[in-house]
């Protein structure tokens, strides 16, 4: 089932995440994926992997989970909940994210498209 592969594809990324594996986080994504972290930024692939080749971003705990998928052929949008503890810089980015993963299927892979952060924050006071 997709919705499975799908799955497991974030769950191997988190893992990647972890390690700092830049083959393997670059091997997951497409050439031109994109990254919008929680502030607003921008990362293209080489930009996203050289945070951990340089040893700038730590990743020392990653959880992405809450995730519903909704797929539209070979596309797929996967909404769930990322929680990191992980320092940039020497500086913790520790927090709790919405995350949203699009994702594309080449030769029968689910590749990373394009991940979204946005902090997580209790609704407004009426």
């Amino acid at each position: 089932m997709s919705t499975d592969q799908i799955r497991e594809t974030g769950r191997r990324w988190a893992a990647a995440e972890v390690r700092g594996d830049v083959a393997e986080l670059a091997a997951m994504a497409t050439a031109d994926v994109m990254l919008v972290g929680p502030l607003g930024f921008v990362l293209d692939r080489d930009q996203w992997v050289e945070r951990y080749r340089s040893g700038d971003l730590v990743t020392h705990e990653l959880d992405w989970d809450d995730v519903t998928i909704r797929e539209y052929g070979d596309t797929a949008v996967a909404i769930g909940r990322h929680t990191q503890r992980a320092s940039h810089q020497g500086r913790p980015v520790d927090g709790r994210f919405r995350a949203t993963h699009v994702l594309v299927r080449v030769d029968g892979r689910w590749l990373v498209a394009s991940i979204h952060l946005s902090p997580i924050a209790a609704p407004p006071m009426p």
